[in-house]
């Protein structure tokens, strides 16, 4: 990130009015809720009506963190959507919301770092405020009901679809980014995917015959990576703000799978760190998730002034993503 101070003026979340049971998309799947809830501690999710895109879910979330910061939508200088589920592929999802906003005249774009997105967009719009100053809306997003094989058991029971938002500012007033940092491991590309639709491999009847057109995910080899990366990944963040694991306050990350993120707390070893969760009631959200999650609990009132709060993101790419928050 630049010199430039970062603040956050508000948040906001929405997800769908459906609500999907673990049998509904178990049965599918061969499993049930008992098995769906020992694995993964997720007992429902949400999921898009047949009208609802990535943007319209994103406007909603987007309006509600412009709300809560006391931010007219023509304020804004940027909108970066985080996303991996855009409403087509091109033009950009962001594009929309900025239409649906009223924003007009604002930059917009997208950001694809599946779901270590949304960190990638704070770091990535931070920069243009530091240029040019004002406000930033960063969303992310994701409709993952819409690429899931229903059979596929080791994914289909863990998406479901929302957005998250955050205001951003360079303003003297607010809770402080203090740092940000990415990573991306290009040699484990193949662990997240969807084999079709880009311009390696177009969708056509075959790929569409063989479901290519489906998210797919190595969940051992996914697991093994957070478990070596992440601990470590964090350790280092840490020491490079300057703060020890004790200073830590609260832990907020990406909402992959219940028992995954209970181990993975357990090796971070954050003594007075609270995590917290959304998973249980909304599943695994994509790039949603963090700020889904940052929300729930800002609006719990669950911060309280001069608490660091750690944001950790992890998914397909392989990328993690990590941002420190003075509140």
């Amino acid at each position: 990130m630049t010199d430039v101070k970062i603040r956050v003026l508000g948040t906001g979340a929405y997800v769908p009015q459906r609500i999907v049971s673990n049998d509904e998309v178990g049965a599918p799947a061969g499993v049930d809720d008992a098995w769906i809830t020992r694995k993964t501690l997720i007992r429902q999710r949400r999921w898009a009506a047949g009208h609802e895109a990535t943007s319209d879910l994103a406007t909603a979330a987007g309006r509600a963190a412009l709300q809560a910061a006391g931010i007219a939508p023509e304020q804004l200088t940027v909108i970066a959507v985080a996303t991996s589920t855009p409403d087509r592929p091109q033009p950009p999802t962001a594009a929309y919301v900025q239409h649906h906003l009223g924003a007009a005249g604002t930059a917009a774009f997208d950001v694809n770092a599946v779901c270590a997105g949304t960190v990638f967009a704070l770091s990535s719009v931070a920069g243009t405020l530091a240029h040019r100053g004002g406000y930033a809306l960063v969303i992310g997003a994701d409709v993952y009901s819409r690429i899931l094989d229903p059979a596929d058991r080791k994914t289909a029971i863990l998406f479901g679809d929302g957005a998250g938002a955050m205001v951003v500012g360079t303003t003297a007033r607010g809770p402080l980014v203090r740092r940000v940092a990415l990573h991306t491991f290009g040699g484990l590309t193949d662990l997240i995917k969807v084999p079709a639709g880009g311009s390696r491999r177009p969708v056509d009847q075959a790929g569409l015959r063989d479901g290519l057109q489906y998210f797919t995910m190595d969940g051992r080899e996914v697991r093994r990576f957070v478990m070596e990366q992440l601990p470590q990944l964090t350790k280092g963040f840490l020491h490079e703000a300057g703060v020890e694991a004790a200073d830590i306050s609260h832990f907020v990350p990406h909402q992959a799978n219940g028992v995954m993120l209970d181990a993975v707390f357990e090796e971070l070893h954050l003594p007075r760190a609270t995590m917290h969760r959304t998973v249980e009631t909304y599943g695994n959200t994509g790039a949603a998730s963090i700020p889904i999650t940052l929300d729930t609990a800002a609006r719990a009132g669950a911060f309280r002034p001069g608490e660091l709060i750690l944001l950790a993101g992890f998914g397909g790419g392989m990328a993690a993503s990590f941002a420190l928050i003075e509140w």
